[in-house]
This record gives structure tokens, sequence and C-alpha cells, in this order.
């Protein structure tokens, strides 16, 4: 076996590893990253333009405000230590109602 092959097989079980001591919390949020990135690529295989289509704003705008939530509510990011769990949903909430406002009004 060529060694490289080697060391993307170690790679992968290390990560999947780490990956399953990760909280039940941010797995959950990892899937709504992945979903609204998913939706995001189908929209745009879709429209071919990113312009043309006000949805592909949203997805990538709400993937973008899932990940800063992730980050906020990461126990182990030392930043956002003091910063409660439920105010950095609120947060993530009110900047989604924020962005698709805007986007409504995109649309016209």
């Amino acid at each position: 076996m060529p060694k490289a092959t080697n060391d993307a097989q170690l790679l992968i079980q290390s990560l999947r590893k780490a990956y399953a001591a990760t909280p039940t919390n941010l797995k959950i949020i990892d899937l709504y990253v992945v979903f609204a990135v998913a939706t995001a690529l189908i929209q745009l295989d879709h429209f071919h333009s990113t312009l043309s289509s006000p949805v592909y704003f949203s997805c990538v705008g709400t993937a973008v405000l899932a990940v800063c939530l992730r980050i906020q509510v990461n126990k182990e990011n030392k930043e956002f230590k003091d910063l409660p769990p439920e105010r950095a949903f609120t947060d993530f909430v009110l900047c989604n109602l924020v962005l698709h406002l805007v986007i409504m009004n995109f649309l016209g």
C-alpha cells in the first residue's frame, strides 16, 4: 500500500474518532450547515448564476450564520466562554430574520 493512502486512512480514522467526541448539539448544527450548503449547490446548478437566485444567497447566508452559531456554542472555544448558548441562538435567529427580510426585499 502506498504511504499516501496509509496517511489518508490514518487521517480519516483520527478525524472520525475526534468527531465522535463532539457534543450532539454541535453535530446537529453541522447537519444544518451541510443541508444549507447542499441546497446552495443545487440552486447554483439549477440557475447557473448566483445573482439570479436570491435563494442561493439565503442558503449561503444561513450556512454562514450557522457556522457562527457553532463557533459561539462550542464550549471548547474560550473566546465566547461568557456568552450563554441562549444568547448565541437568539443572535442567530435575529440575524436570520434580518437576512431573510433583505432577501424578500430583493425579490421585490
